[in-house]
């Protein structure tokens, strides 16, 4: 850390010595690329160059040295347990960023302005304030199984109440199916995000001007078409924002999977079946092709988020 920081501070003073010498007409324009120096060589090495890597490491075979050309993007595509990562992936993308947005904007809405505003959104918002792992933990033990038999309780917290309801535990988490598991994680995910599309929507919709609101009020306008008429067109923009940053951060989720089932039983992903490889199957080249087919995926994504932003400013 001492070694960063002295680099830093000399990296900084060399800057400013040769920005303090700059001269003539377009002098601004060169001081502001020598500050932008560093920021573009970090990019290019931390960010660039990697990225660079990967896609060239995607065509070889799993230790590196053969070339096989696009034999591991056509074993994403044809494997059947990749082909099951794809369809996780694509259920978490079409589930999460909706269910999020549309729980966190109804109860911004329901909040609003209501004696208890803080505390209830403090409720909701708490599952952010811990880790994504912390918090899979936590949902680990309400999912929890224990074989029904005497002297044995239920630590987990769902079948508890199925067993105070007179019911027979079940085992939710690990089924064989698979698609139950991946919902039950994606209902932790929601429950983290949640609070995130809450925060950024609630300051949206209190930044509608109230001669809007109250004008629509003594027009007589119901509940549902003060939503759907005022708050919602409003709030246009910062939905999208919410819903695209939603779905960039399902796309890479892998704590979640990682934790609660390691990606086992038909829940692995794109992010988990990268790490998945390149650790433990030490497959380098389809680990690296996973990578690239992820970072396709976020691309359009972000593109679509900046394009929208600009257009709405």
């Amino acid at each position: 850390m001492l070694s960063a920081l002295l680099l830093f501070a000399a990296v900084m003073g060399v800057i400013l010595f040769l920005a303090s010498r700059v001269r003539g007409k377009r002098s601004d324009n060169w001081v502001g690329y020598l500050y932008l120096l560093p920021v573009v060589v970090l990019l290019a090495v931390g960010l660039v160059y990697p990225g660079l890597r990967t896609v060239y490491e995607s065509f070889f075979d799993a230790h590196g040295e053969e070339f096989i050309g696009v034999d591991n993007y056509k074993t994403i595509l044809t494997d059947n347990d990749q082909l099951v990562v794809l369809g996780n992936t694509i259920i978490w993308v079409v589930l999460v960023p909706p269910l999020a947005t549309a729980i966190g904007l109804v109860y911004a809405i329901l909040v609003d302005k209501s004696r208890f505003e803080s505390f209830a959104k403090a409720l909701i918002f708490l599952p952010m304030a811990i880790s994504m792992v912390a918090a899979s933990v936590i949902w680990k033990f309400v999912y929890e199984y224990r074989v029904n038999q005497p002297n044995v309780n239920q630590i987990g917290l769902l079948n508890q109440i199925i067993v105070w309801l007179g019911g027979e535990p079940v085992q939710l988490l690990i089924t064989d199916t698979g698609r139950l598991n991946t919902l039950l994680l994606i209902v932790v995910f929601i429950w983290i995000q949640a609070g995130f599309a809450m925060t950024i929507l609630s300051a949206a919709i209190k930044a509608i001007p109230d001669e809007i609101v109250e004008a629509a009020r003594l027009d007589g306008v119901s509940p549902w078409s003060m939503f759907f008429k005022i708050t919602l067109p409003s709030v246009r923009t910062t939905v999208v924002v919410v819903l695209t940053t939603l779905a960039i951060g399902t796309l890479k989720v892998f704590d979640v999977v990682r934790t609660m089932t390691g990606g086992n039983f038909k829940t692995s992903v794109i992010a988990n079946e990268f790490y998945s490889q390149l650790i433990r199957a030490d497959n380098q080249g389809l680990a690296a092709a996973l990578a690239v087919v992820l970072f396709i995926l976020v691309l359009p994504i972000v593109f679509y988020n900046i394009r929208h932003v600009r257009r709405e400013a």
